[in-house]
């Protein structure tokens, strides 16, 4: 089992620390893709998995997820959030028994998914239909002084429902000078770096598990593909993700640290609870 390098108390009095910056913004990888943000006061959280709800619904299958890393913290702890998103209805990346003590610890919360899967979402986590805000391809909400757009994920193709709206997506997140996206799960498909090299990004969260049929899910970019994708993109750094959370569905991040250096791309390998800031672009 990884050891993540702070978890529960000590964790949540690490983010309490950076509370009072006002000049950069502060990113802790949950594991998976998972993610707590922290910028000028201001909490929020993408696709948080923490549990083992997985672990126990297929360990008795031919698809076990065994866990390799520890839950960074117990989401009781995670107070203060203003916003908490998610990028498509897979359980690691929309968990109830995450979700639901987050929502019911900050009454205040705002809820950003896919417009397309409100109601799957809403039955999940056990929320009145209207609760969460949706979005979609091309469309864009602020809320406490972060601005999310929309962007198609494919998963392994950019599914969309009957009335042409996705079921998989990632987000562009826009705050004070920042611009951080978070792919969601994705392959590759045709233009996605021309949707994204306008947006000039600052830091892109990619994952690099890659895409291999024979471990019975859907795919994403690999180690080889985020770092090109980077840099057709424009990406100044990229923090990889979707790794080392269950042992049939991985992948090295030192693969992917090689390929980055030999492409010129910046980057960070954080590890399991690591911190990251804004200083390092």
């Amino acid at each position: 089992m990884i050891k993540a390098v702070v978890k529960d108390r000590e964790f949540m009095n690490q983010v309490q620390s950076y509370e009072n910056d006002r000049e950069r913004f502060h990113l802790w990888w949950l594991g998976q893709s998972g993610y707590l943000l922290l910028w000028q006061g201001t909490r929020i959280l993408i696709d948080p998995y923490l549990s083992d709800s997985l672990t126990r619904k297929y360990a008795a299958t031919s698809k076990p997820h065994i866990r390799m890393s520890e839950r960074v913290t117990d989401p009781h702890l995670l107070t203060d959030i203003s916003i908490v998103s998610s990028s498509h209805n897979h359980t690691d990346h929309l968990d109830a028994e995450t979700l639901m003590p987050i929502i019911h610890n900050n009454p205040n919360i705002r809820f950003i998914i896919p417009e397309a899967n409100r109601e799957f979402v809403t039955k999940r986590v056990n929320s009145p239909l209207s609760f969460p805000i949706g979005l979609n391809e091309g469309k864009h909400i602020t809320i406490d002084g972060f601005t999310y757009h929309g962007i198609a994920a494919a998963h392994n193709l950019p599914e969309r429902n009957e009335k042409g709206e996705c079921l998989y997506m990632g987000y562009i997140i826009r705050f004070g000078k920042f611009t951080i996206y978070h792919s969601g799960d994705t392959l590759w498909y045709p233009g996605l770096e021309d949707i994204l090299k306008p947006f000039q990004i600052d830091l892109a969260l990619l994952p690099i598990n890659g895409n291999d049929p024979s471990r019975g899910v859907a795919g994403n970019l690999n180690a080889e593909e985020a770092v090109r994708l980077a840099r057709k993109a424009g990406i100044q750094h990229v923090i990889p993700c979707h790794y080392d959370m269950f042992t049939f569905n991985t992948a090295d991040p030192e693969d992917f640290a090689r390929k980055a250096e030999a492409a010129g791309q910046q980057y960070t390998i954080l590890p399991i609870g690591g911190h990251w800031s804004s200083e390092k672009l």
